[in-house]
C-alpha cells in the first residue's frame, strides 16, 4: 500500500482510487469542494445524489452528523453493524456541505473494516468521499489495472491492495426510518 502517496495527493485535492470492502472506491477530501468537483466530473454523477463518507471511526464523522438528532432506540442497530459494509444516511448538520449531501438533509456513512480504507482514514485524520469507481450507470472496476484503463491520468494516486470479501457494494438504510435504500435485506 502506498500510503504516503495517497496521502500527499489527497492533501493536495487529488482524487484517489482504492480498494474497499466489495470493489474499488473513488474518494477525496470531503471539504475540498474542487476535489469533491473533480471526482463528480470523472463519475460524470450529478452532485444532487449526495455521496457516501468513509471513516475509521464514527468519531471523524461527527464535524458533518448531526448526532444529537439520532434517537436513541436507533443508536443499537447502527452502531452495532459498524464496521461493516452497511452505510447510514444520518441527520446532517446544517454545516454540512450541500457538495456531499446533495439535495438530501442527511449525509451517508460507512464505518468500514476494510485494511486500506481504514490506514488511509487513519493517515489522513478525517473521512474520505467514497463512491464506487466507474463511471455512473456502468460496472464497477475490480482490479487496479480496470482502473488505470478506465480512468488514466484523472486519478492522482491508485492505492494498491485487495478487495473485501463483499460481494456487492454497501448496503444503505436511512437511520431514522429503517428504510433500505440500497442492497437486499
Amino acid at each position: 500500500m502506498n500510503l504516503q502517496e495517497a496521502f500527499a495527493a489527497f492533501t493536495a485535492g487529488g482524487v484517489l482510487c482504492y480498494p474497499t470492502e466489495a470493489v474499488y472506491g473513488l474518494g477525496c477530501d470531503p471539504d475540498n469542494e474542487a476535489a469533491v468537483t473533480q471526482l463528480l466530473n470523472i463519475k460524470q454523477r450529478d452532485v444532487t445524489k449526495g455521496l457516501i463518507l468513509v471513516a475509521d471511526n464514527y468519531g471523524q464523522c461527527l464535524p458533518y452528523v448531526d448526532d444529537a438528532k439520532i434517537p436513541m432506540d436507533k443508536r443499537a442497530d447502527i452502531f452495532s453493524s459498524w464496521p461493516g459494509p452497511i452505510t447510514w444516511l444520518l441527520p446532517a448538520k446544517s454545516s454540512t456541505p450541500k457538495w456531499l449531501t446533495g439535495t438530501h438533509d442527511t449525509i451517508a456513512i460507512r464505518i468500514s473494516a476494510h485494511p486500506v480504507v481504514k490506514a488511509l482514514c487513519q493517515k489522513i485524520g478525517k473521512p474520505l468521499v467514497s463512491t464506487s469507481a466507474n463511471i455512473s450507470g456502468a460496472e464497477p472496476v475490480m482490479s487496479i489495472m480496470q482502473a488505470k484503463e478506465t480512468f488514466q491520468e484523472q486519478i492522482a494516486c491508485y492505492v494498491t491492495g485487495q478487495l473485501g470479501s463483499s460481494t456487492s457494494p454497501s448496503q444503505i438504510k436511512h437511520a431514522l426510518s429503517g428504510a433500505l435504500i440500497r442492497g437486499n435485506q
